[in-house]
């Protein structure tokens, strides 16, 4: 996909269209954001033509073309924003206004690129794109900016819908409170499944089209709670009925109300993003947040010695180690760990006093040896605390892995349900008590996790299977206490049932997350993927066993940083390159992602973390990357071969470069070194042949990428827009009649209407 046009308050483009942002207008979901990017694409293409002397009448009809195809698109996109605002009385002002604009700037559009006469000297007063340039970018900014109106006031509509339903389900529910005999009951309840069904599947599109990461975790949990409170709801409310005067059957189904009506009202804040009373979400930092913000300050101070004080840094470690206490203080941490945690702490702080001292010296004065003894004590101080990091991480994993691996058996639950059914009531009492000890178990073992566990969405599952656990022990406890006081009654023998499924099901849960906080640890996801080619015992080179696999001490990384912090920052480079690509699934972009991967983990090594423990590591994996540069190489041979361009001659230029540097890197890598020194220049030679690599696929993917889009669209010239093809929009029976349009208009018409435009770039 090209690089999204849309900011979180507004519209961007690039600068040197001139293009600027309604500051206003805040989008929040992936469908508005992707509807904009091929608008944006083209009227840049317009924006950003060359200013060539002679114009062919090739390109001065292909000029005229994109402006009427975008007026055209426009004319349709309105009279379907036009159709919401009449059936949505509440946006109609808005709505119209932003229409109106949408349809003026479309209309400036294409009289300014109305230019197949302008070679001829009776046109010499005809203002065009080429006589008024600014004319172009204020009516493309006035495009821009009122059909994101447009697409923001209609994602309004999919809101309203959400609260409407969230409302319909509420009332239900409150029906469903004040029943009194069974037979009303069913009723309702079948009008009640009905109704979430609705809200599930409007909550759930709405889930996947939101962009803010942690809102669709947020989104997900509260959709689970509703999914699976449902069902508690109907054995619950049953049960009360049957015993209407059981006080722990009335606590059960109480319980299951009030957990729906949080999870619903959860989804309207995430939905308007809202809290209630105006008030603003607070989450405490976790010890992998804090640690991560504390290393990059520190690490910020090669940049800038002067852009935070000692005493910012001091207060960052020390809220940090605050945290460290939820281990040292927990009954369920080891002794070991416990210990470690404690000596890590101990020598952060040490490390720090040091990182300040050589640091406030650097200030007063640049020497030379200060500044080497600065990147010592940078490194030194991070390395401490991915330490620590690791050490808290190692605490909260094992202690999920042995809990998880106790309570799979699920006995006391068992005892709970047979002891229940004897109507034993002293025995389901004793039973109660060990549960509450599990659930506090795992309440802590979920705490801790929060603190590990990597990634916002990631720490919110955690806080949500703690909640979880908190909420259903109990109810599992009374749901017990009701079954022992009727040992004879089906419907509370099933109730307790599908709470212990409740309780079961959140376990395996915790499996699986556990599972993925040590990817994210390990660098398999989370916020980068890492290309997982490391040699498997028995598989890899046989020469590769005799050697001694060294991981790089502190000075060695100091020296190798900079490498290291030039090949990140290229990688981030391949990947917005990467990115822009409509067809992901292209060879070329599939070789640019595994070798950014690749040297990403490269990058990693320089750093101490990663998958990458030891240098025997390192020089496998760059043998890999000039295998994966080779297989590219091959890729844009073909792919040169497809093309017929000026720009053809300069692609293959730089693609014969990236054989022989691939070779030169693969020579390194295989060439067996003896001794530390000898070691450490190999190590420094792989990370700069590396470096050079993805410098030069920094340069060939924009010219692939250009080229693609000019093949496609006929050797750089504009192709017209095809016709509009009403009909792809319309599902069911015919959208003309009545009852078809207000399921027609909405985001997904509105993005129709936009994507089918064919939107070229010219070079």
């Amino acid at each position: 996909m090209a690089t999204s046009p849309c900011s979180s308050s507004g519209v961007s483009s690039s600068s040197s269209s001139g293009l600027g942002a309604d500051a206003g207008l805040e989008i929040r979901t992936r469908s508005v954001e992707q509807t904009l990017v091929p608008l944006v694409s083209q009227i840049t293409t317009l924006i950003n033509h060359k200013d060539k002397p002679k114009r062919s009448d090739k390109t001065l009809q292909a000029i005229q073309r994109v402006g009427q195809a975008v007026n055209l698109a426009v004319g349709r996109f309105v009279t379907v924003g036009e159709a919401i605002a009449n059936e949505n009385h509440e946006l109609k002002e808005e709505m119209s206004i932003a229409c109106i604009e949408a349809r003026r700037a479309g209309e400036t559009i294409a009289q300014l690129t109305d230019v197949a006469s302008l070679d001829h000297p009776e046109s010499d007063s005809h203002i065009t794109i080429f006589t008024d340039k600014t004319g172009v970018v204020k009516a493309a900014r006035l495009l821009l900016s009122s059909v994101t109106k447009v697409l923001v006031l209609a994602d309004r509509v999919v809101i309203k819908q959400i609260i409407t339903s969230r409302n319909k389900v509420l009332a239900t529910m409150e029906q469903l409170e004040k029943v009194s005999s069974f037979q009303e009951f069913v009723q309702i309840f079948s009008q009640f499944g009905n109704e979430m069904v609705e809200f599930a599947h409007l909550t759930g599109d709405r889930q996947n089209d939101l962009k803010d990461e942690k809102k669709k975790a947020r989104m997900a949990a509260s959709r689970a709670v509703l999914e699976k409170c449902t069902m508690m709801l109907l054995t619950a409310s049953k049960t009360c009925l049957r015993h209407p005067d059981c006080e722990s059957a009335r606590i059960n189904k109480d319980g299951v109300f009030h957990r729906m009506r949080l999870a619903l009202e959860q989804v309207i804040e995430i939905v308007t993003d809202s809290r209630p009373n105006g008030e603003n979400e607070v989450a405490p930092i976790s010890i992998y947040t804090g640690i991560k913000e504390f290393k990059n300050k520190v690490e910020g101070l090669r940049e800038n010695l002067y852009f935070l004080s000692k005493e910012n840094l001091s207060t960052m470690l020390e809220v940090i180690l605050e945290h460290t206490e939820d281990f040292t203080d927990s009954a369920y941490t080891s002794h070991e760990h416990r210990e470690h945690i404690l000596e890590l702490s101990k020598q952060a702080k040490m490390e720090l006093e040091q990182l300040v001292s050589v640091w406030m010296q650097a200030q007063n004065q640049k020497t030379k040896d200060l500044m080497e003894d600065l990147e010592v004590a940078i490194l030194k101080t991070c390395q401490c605390m991915n330490e620590l990091k690791r050490e808290v991480h190692s605490a909260a994993t094992s202690l999920a892995a042995d809990l998880l691996k106790y309570h799979t058996d699920h006995m006391i639950l068992k005892a709970l349900k047979i002891t229940g059914v004897e109507g034993n009531l002293e025995a389901v009492a004793e039973y109660t008590c060990k549960l509450s000890e599990q659930k506090e178990q795992l309440v802590e073992m979920c705490r801790l996790l929060r603190h590990v566990s990597g990634t916002e969405p990631l720490e919110i599952t955690c806080i949500h299977a703690e909640d979880t656990f908190q909420v259903t022990g109990p109810q599992i406890i009374s749901a017990a206490e009701t079954l022992a006081l009727h040992p004879s009654s089906k419907i509370a023998k099933e109730n307790l049932e599908v709470f212990c499924e409740a309780w079961e099901s959140q376990l395996s849960d915790m499996s699986m997350l556990l599972r993925e906080i040590n990817d994210v640890f390990e660098g398999r996801r989370g916020e980068k993927r890492v290309y997982l080619s490391l040699p498997r015992p028995g598989k890899h080179n046989a020469n590769l066993k005799t050697l001694k696999p060294v991981k790089l001490d502190t000075e060695e990384q100091a020296k190798i940083a900079k490498l290291g912090l030039e090949l990140h920052l290229l990688t981030s480079d391949v990947d917005s390159e990467t990115e822009k690509w409509e067809d992901q699934e292209n060879e070329i972009v599939q070789h640019g992602q595994g070798m950014s991967s690749m040297a990403y983990s490269m990058y990693l090594f320089t750093r101490g973390e990663g998958l990458l423990k030891t240098t025997q590591d390192l020089f496998h994996q760059a043998e890999i990357f000039a295998t994966e540069g080779m297989k590219l190489a091959s890729a844009l041979q073909v792919f040169s071969e497809q093309v017929h361009d000026d720009d053809k001659p300069l692609l293959m230029l730089e693609a014969e470069k990236l054989i022989p540097i691939c070779k030169q890197l693969q020579i390194t890598a295989k060439t067996s070194v003896q001794g530390k020194s000898a070691t450490f220049t190999k190590v420094d030679a792989c990370i700069q042949k590396t470096r050079n690599v993805m410098t030069l696929l920094c340069q060939l993917l924009p010219i692939c990428s250009r080229l693609m889009r000019k093949n496609k669209a006929g050797n750089g010239y504009l192709k017209p827009a095809p016709p509009w093809r009403e009909g792809r929009t319309r599902t069911g029976t015919n959208a003309h009649t009545p009852e078809r349009r207000v399921e027609m208009f909405g985001i997904k018409s509105l993005e129709n209407h936009l994507t089918k435009m064919t939107f070229l770039e010219s070079k």
